[in-house]
């Protein structure tokens, strides 16, 4: 859209506050149809390079950026960001991202900011909520300077993305759901893609752990996660999350058992999810 064409409450904002224009401009340029226009992102680079989102504290610019995560086109509204030179400076934990290598199932590597861009709109297509955005915006910050000698495998990198998505979280005073579910999804999302079904023992210990049968809110926002973030990946957009599926199988089938506290329960859940798996042995037969 052209400056002419720009809404009334967008000129009053950046006359009001111009540190929350720039990041409302933007978000409102994610949402036209098609590429912006060069006047406005020459407009949006000359606000952002006289230092105006440097200016504000970071927890001022949060709402601004919590209303783009919600928005349609929150990918869109980040990279239109960082080609304005703004992403580094509020979002440097994520501008970082960009360049580094991770691995794909299909053939070749992925680039991580593009697939942290990409699972932000499989989000948005589902409608997910605050957290599960903020989650995927930040679980990956740790992949940021992994050891070359062992890319495109982030070795350790879930110590050094803990004090980055607490550093993120602080930064902003976004709300504590937003950086629970981001730590947890670091700490567990890895091992949600690796759940197998010869595995029954663990898929209990896995529920168990994260709340599936005490907080199935919470669990479900996990899920919702790690689906987005295995349909980022090429090839796989809008496409049914399997382990979402198998999960969900073992939480059913454990549904009539009742906890008590003890190692017997943990086992009964195993038993019943190897049932539901169909696994030799936990069979009747063994």
């Amino acid at each position: 859209m052209a400056n002419k064409e720009r809404p009334v409450f967008l000129t009053d904002l950046a006359q009001t506050d111009p540190t929350l224009g720039v990041l409302r401009h933007a978000a409102l340029l994610a949402e036209a149809e098609g590429a912006p226009e060069d006047e406005e992102l020459d407009l949006l680079y000359g606000q952002i390079d006289a230092g105006l989102l440097l200016d504000a504290s970071p927890s001022d610019l949060w709402p601004e950026l919590a209303r783009g995560l919600m928005r349609p086109a929150p990918a869109k509204m980040l990279r239109i960001l960082r080609d304005c030179a703004g992403l580094e400076q509020i979002l440097p934990e994520v501008e970082a991202l960009f360049g580094q290598p991770l691995l794909s199932d299909e053939p070749g590597e992925v680039d991580l900011g593009e697939h942290v861009l990409a699972s932000l709109d499989e989000a948005a297509f589902c409608e997910a909520p605050l957290a599960v955005r903020f989650a995927l915006l930040a679980m990956h910050v740790g992949k940021a300077d992994s050891p070359r000698e062992h890319l495109p495998v982030h070795y350790r990198h879930a110590e050094r993305g803990r004090p980055r998505i607490e550093a993120m979280a602080a930064r902003f005073a976004a709300p504590d759901a937003c950086r629970e579910l981001a730590l947890v999804a670091l700490n567990e999302s890895e091992r949600v893609h690796r759940v197998s079904k010869m595995r029954a023992g663990p898929v209990a210990a896995m529920l168990e752990r994260l709340g599936a049968f005490e907080a199935p809110e919470a669990f479900e926002r996990l899920m919702t996660v790690c689906a987005c973030d295995y349909r980022a990946f090429p090839g796989r957009s809008g496409q049914p999350y399997p382990k979402a599926a198998l999960l969900e199988l073992a939480r059913a089938a454990c549904a009539e058992i009742e906890d008590e506290g003890t190692e017997a329960t943990g086992e009964a859940r195993a038993i019943a999810i190897a049932r539901a798996f169909q696994s030799r042995r936990w069979s009747d037969d063994d």
